[in-house]
């Protein structure tokens, strides 16, 4: 798998640069339905090569669908997540791609500004009694459907539970955050690891996703029921000063405020922390002797609860698309379903669990080693936190970011921080409204 790791310096010009081009085409893309006219087409895809499915995962994949469809040749294009959205936002007036891979906090922006085709239609009657209800808000806007669910799931919890009987740590201590910090501070008096927290607290979108994990545990919300900002009063603030304090007593990896997901991953593989949230991927690469130290230690499990007994996990789930201009809409369909389809997602399962309900009844995930993760990742799925749904959503996450890594690296007070990011959000609503 390649390396998707970023330095800290362009991590940074990614993220200003995500609401400098999410600004961009301001206008709608001009509306398109085309169809081929027969015969081979060639596809244009757009895929991220970090987390879930690999790299090496998506073109064995293609290659599948090469030999199904003879006539389609697909050119992958990956990147990063973090340069994902912007390569969607900015390539679309001229219609590069075909195909492209959507975060689930996305569809509202594309949508209303016509980079997305609607794929109602096209859904067969059966797919929406299998589908993952909570998937199904990923890829719709305003009661349309804009692709198909590719990745489902909540950021999970993960604990070392070889380091934990090491230090006395009885598992149950681990259900809720309150319970998790003093875990880390056994840790870390016994000597079992330096710093048995790591997490993803570099300046980009999987800094939202700890953070609104967090934040929902506390019992904080994004946006008030007027649909303004409300992460800087309550839970919003606690938050954050949970997560500062735990860096602050050097329970939380120093580095977790230049990590990505996979970066945490390969912390947590080496067996150089106990704790961490990650997507369900890094489960089955813990198993793998040739990646991880820890084969058989690390355990999956509910997010931990806060003090008002709520453990929302982030909702992650991603969609594949159809691009508004494609030229070859029918052929670029025909991906899409192969992809996100019921058996080529078993093929894979151990990267990233289906989006079908009936996959899940399969021997291969109700048993064998896939088996902890399935139970815990279905029984997480019952309780998720979203993002802000706002159609101007990255210029705001631009602005929670800012203000969260403001008060982790800088050491801005928390209600400070917030309370300057709520307001710029505000206005960014007010202006795009």
């Amino acid at each position: 798998m390649p390396d998707p790791s970023i330095s800290r310096r362009r991590l940074l010009g990614l993220a200003a640069g995500l609401g400098a081009a999410a600004a961009l085409p301001g206008c709608a893309v001009p509306r398109v339905d085309r169809t081929g006219n027969g015969g081979p087409v060639t596809l244009n895809a757009l895929f991220m090569k970090q987390a879930s499915y690999s790299e090496d995962d998506v073109r064995a994949m293609l290659k599948a669908f090469a030999q199904a469809h003879p006539d389609i040749t697909v050119r992958p294009t990956f990147v990063a997540f973090e340069a994902l959205h912007d390569k969607i936002v900015v390539s679309a007036p001229a219609g590069t791609y075909d195909v492209v891979l959507i975060d689930c906090t996305w569809p509202a922006e594309l949508a209303s500004k016509n980079m997305l085709l609607d794929v109602t239609a096209r859904y067969e009657p059966a797919w929406l009694d299998d589908i993952l209800a909570g998937t199904l808000g990923g890829i719709s806007y305003q009661g349309r459907k804009y692709g198909i669910p590719w990745t489902p799931g909540g950021k999970m919890f993960f604990y070392n539970t070889r380091m934990l009987k090491d230090a006395g740590i009885a598992e149950n201590a681990m259900t809720t955050w309150d319970g998790v910090l003093q875990a880390a501070r056994t840790l870390k008096a016994k000597k079992v690891v330096e710093h048995p927290m790591v997490w993803s607290w570099a300046h980009a979108e999987a800094l939202m996703c700890d953070y609104a994990q967090l934040l929902g545990a506390f019992d904080g919300r994004f946006l008030d029921e007027s649909g303004k900002a409300a992460f800087h009063v309550g839970g919003g603030v606690k938050a954050l000063e949970w997560m500062k304090r735990t860096l602050d007593e050097g329970l939380s990896a120093p580095s977790s405020v230049k990590l990505l997901e996979d970066d945490v991953k390969r912390v947590v593989c080496q067996g150089d922390a106990a704790i961490a949230l990650n997507w369900d991927y890094m489960y089955a690469e813990s198993n793998d002797p040739k990646q991880s130290k820890i084969v058989g230690e690390l355990k999956p499990a509910l997010s931990p609860k806060g003090p008002g007994g709520k453990g929302p996990a982030a909702n992650g789930s991603m969609g594949l698309s159809v691009t508004a201009t494609s030229k070859n809409p029918d052929a670029a369909w025909k991906l899409v379903a192969f992809l996100a389809g019921r058996e080529n997602q078993l093929r894979y399962a151990e990267r990233s669990l289906p989006v079908w309900k009936s996959a899940y009844q399969d021997p291969k995930l109700t048993t064998g080693p896939m088996a902890p993760l399935v139970a815990a990742e279905q029984a997480q799925l019952e309780s998720l936190i979203e993002r802000p749904a706002v159609v101007q959503y990255n210029a705001v996450s631009q602005q929670i970011q800012a203000a969260v890594q403001s008060c982790l690296v800088a050491g801005v007070p928390a209600q400070q921080a917030l309370t300057e990011a709520a307001a710029k959000a505000d206005k960014v609503i007010g202006e795009r409204s």
